[in-house]
């Protein structure tokens, strides 16, 4: 009974049950060797608390659902870079500011909460404050610090360790945008801002190449319009500014923006570099399939509303912040996609990674074709 069920998954969902396969094989048979992620708080494992002791994130409910205990995820438990690497057989990546003594051979995470991808100084120049110096451009230099422990540059041998490398490019950028926003800034001059954040993005990309690497994953932006927060702080009487999911439309169309000029610079950087591969990873569009119909895939309590919060419509409050005292913490975060009024929660950040690797998946899996062809003949054995 069992293999006659197996076979006809096999032949009416051939790449569910690859992935499937890949995300509960033995580590040895996966492609990459290690991950190396940069990026902001979509991404950080930690290094947000290395950085600042008292951060919100270091305290419960941050980390409750899957940890049991707070460790500087931005969210209730893990987040689309955790679930990749499980993905994948390699363990969770741990974060460089706390990563002393660790063998890092298989991965390390430089992403900070709070990150951009311009550097400070861009910032400071506009008199817009954010809230610490961990730009793209650092965690570029604590890698190639890095890098010096785990292969010898004058060799060539980092060339071929970094050959079975995955690099997780983000997201980034995000806060670019975020930080001017809730700072009151205009529209247009936060848009002018989005050449530069990208040809940060693909800077980065270029130098990552010339140190070896040749395999990225680079995410585009969140639907914003859709953020509990956004909605909070740009709450509109016109309905006309809604669109028909309850999202703030010019702000999903700014995120779109970015991710259009993304997307053009990734087409630019494979013609330069044919022997890379680059693949765009859609947030917009996979977090979109939730924000469109959130009780479909489970999240019986919306999509909008914040898990964890102040008071008002989206339960979202800047003034009590999740992990304040007076922050209202719902029963399940798995039946909200929002978790703090700008992050997601697990359940979210679970189903945008198995969007991504579905779509995605040969990339993932470089060899899930022959692994493919080959289980097929044996599916009476599982």
């Amino acid at each position: 009974m069992a293999s006659s069920v197996l076979s006809f998954a096999f032949s009416v969902f051939p790449n569910l049950i690859v992935i499937l396969l890949f995300t509960t094989a033995n580590p040895v048979l996966g492609y990459y060797k290690s991950i190396f992620s940069f990026g902001d708080s979509l991404a950080d494992t930690g290094n947000v608390l290395y950085s600042q002791t008292d951060e919100y994130v270091g305290k419960l409910p941050y980390g409750r659902t899957y940890f049991h205990r707070a460790n500087g995820r931005f969210s209730d438990g893990r987040v689309v870079l955790d679930f990749i690497a499980q993905s994948v057989g390699l363990p969770l990546l741990p974060a460089y500011l706390g990563s002393s003594g660790k063998d890092l051979h298989q991965g390390v995470n430089f992403a900070v909460g709070g990150g951009t991808a311009l550097d400070a100084s861009f910032f400071e120049e506009r008199k817009i404050t954010i809230p610490r110096n961990a730009s793209l451009g650092v965690q570029l230099e604590w890698f190639k610090q890095l890098l010096l422990s785990l292969c010898n540059p004058s060799t060539g041998d980092c060339h071929e360790f970094l050959k079975t490398s995955l690099i997780l490019m983000g997201e980034i950028g995000g806060n670019d945008y975020n930080h001017p926003f809730f700072q009151g800034r205009g529209l247009e001059e936060i848009k002018s801002f989005g050449p530069g954040i990208v040809n940060a993005i693909s800077s980065a990309i270029k130098v990552l190449i010339k140190e070896g690497a040749v395999t990225f994953m680079v995410p585009g932006n969140l639907p914003i319009g859709c953020s509990s927060l956004y909605l909070t702080q740009y709450k509109s009487p016109n309905k006309e500014d809604y669109d028909e999911n309850g999202c703030l439309r010019w702000l999903n169309e700014f995120s779109m923006h970015h991710n259009n000029l993304l997307q053009k610079e990734i087409d630019i950087l494979r013609e330069l570099y044919p022997h890379a591969k680059i693949i765009y990873a859609d947030y917009y569009n996979a977090a979109m399939k939730f924000f469109v119909s959130p009780e479909k895939f489970g999240f019986k309590n919306g999509a909008l509303k914040a898990c964890c919060g102040g008071e008002g419509p989206y339960n979202c409050n800047k003034d009590v912040p999740c992990g304040s005292v007076d922050a209202r913490v719902c029963d399940d975060p798995s039946t909200y996609v929002n978790w703090d009024g700008v992050h997601l929660t697990e359940a979210a950040y679970r189903f945008l990674a198995n969007v991504l690797i579905e779509e995605n998946h040969q990339f993932f899996f470089p060899a899930a074709k022959i692994i493919g062809a080959t289980t097929t003949h044996h599916t009476d054995e599982l």
